[in-house]
């Protein structure tokens, strides 16, 4: 039980801290974003290609190209996150691959420092050289940081991420449901499951929870907007492939989508640590991702009979959900029960 507290007492930190940094931090959604498609663009590549289409089916090209993509998360995050910051794609390059050989939160954070200093940079070179002589600066400054804050980083959040995965190890079901709940609620809020995954490095089980939960919970969007009337069909399937395509939505009901995630996502992660489903893909705590990464690492029916029992157990909980929150709503407001279109399930 001391693991367990302690594993959810560490994330809740690191959820407090990635939250403060999104709100609060000059561009920080935007370097938030940048990390998760460094995740998407690496991680996933490699976990598809090398694991499913290499290794599986034995096609060694498309191996070679998820080995080279996995092992290049620090350029990759260095130069998006850069990039999305709004700096010079040359410069933001230029910083990814002097990170060579450096992990994807090192790379994150020397591409946010560029993507802060960059401007200043280029307004004080002379024109005409600006562009050599900031790519020749900013080079070794982006490898120096990288340098620095690599030591510590990885030794906090190799801590984190060995402590929840002891966490898992001990009582899996529990863990399951709480870590499962938790992702889930992550991937469809304003943060990124992706890029939090993919900072602690988690692998193996609690990496295969999150990304199950992740698939799980779509369908729980899925049906808590079909039946609240939360936007029109094609807001249900965007909402199902990447909730924050819908946060306007999903930021004016949090309490409905929110408290149903954290069921159907748990529901989802149960049946992921029953299972035993591993994921050596960090960054994968997406729902298209969460559902092709698990079949490099596991046995496919196995897979599916996860994919299955998430399905069936996110689609409950959007159920039981809507069941809930619509009476909630008619309580709180008697007169949106006559407002209210008809559902046909009900009619």
């Amino acid at each position: 039980m001391a693991t367990i507290i302690t594993g959810l007492a560490l994330l809740a930190i690191i959820l407090a801290l990635f939250s403060l940094f999104s709100m609060k931090a000059p561009k920080g959604s935007l370097a938030m974003s940048g990390l998760a498609n460094a995740a998407v663009v690496t991680f996933l590549v490699e976990a598809v290609h090398k694991y499913i289409s290499g290794g599986l089916f034995g096609i060694s090209f498309l191996e070679e190209v998820g080995a080279v993509a996995g092992n290049m998360g620090g350029v990759a995050a260095a130069a998006l996150v850069a990039i999305n910051m709004g700096t010079n794609p040359v410069f933001a390059l230029a910083a990814g691959v002097a990170v060579g050989g450096y992990g994807i939160l090192p790379g994150f954070l020397v591409g946010y420092f560029v993507g802060l200093i960059a401007p200043y940079v280029e307004k004080s070179l002379p024109k005409g050289l600006d562009l050599i002589a900031g790519v020749l600066a900013l080079a070794p400054v982006a490898r120096f940081a990288a340098m620095v804050v690599d030591p510590g980083v990885t030794v906090v959040l190799t801590y984190i991420g060995t402590t929840i995965t002891a966490a898992t190890q001990q009582s899996p079901l529990v863990m399951g449901f709480l870590l499962g709940g938790i992702m889930k609620m992550i991937c469809t809020s304003p943060l990124s499951s992706m890029a939090l995954t993919a900072m602690l490095g988690l692998t193996g089980l609690p990496m295969g929870i999150a990304a199950i939960a992740c698939f799980g919970g779509s369908f729980t969007n899925g049906m808590i907007f079909a039946r609240l009337h939360l936007g029109d069909r094609g807001n249900i399937i965007a909402v199902m492939l990447e909730p924050l395509t819908q946060a306007h939505i999903i930021t004016k009901h949090p309490v409905p989508i929110y408290t149903s995630n954290m069921l159907g996502g748990g529901l989802a992660g149960m049946g992921a640590a029953f299972l035993g489903i591993i994921n050596n893909a960090p960054g994968t705590a997406s729902p298209i991702p969460g559902m092709l990464a698990p079949f490099a690492f596991n046995d496919p029916l196995k897979v599916v009979l996860a994919l299955v029992i998430a399905a069936l157990g996110g689609t409950l909980a959007g159920l039981l959900g809507s069941l809930v929150f619509r009476k909630w709503d008619q309580n709180r407001n008697p007169s949106s029960a006559s407002a209210m279109p008809t559902d046909p399930a009900n009619s």
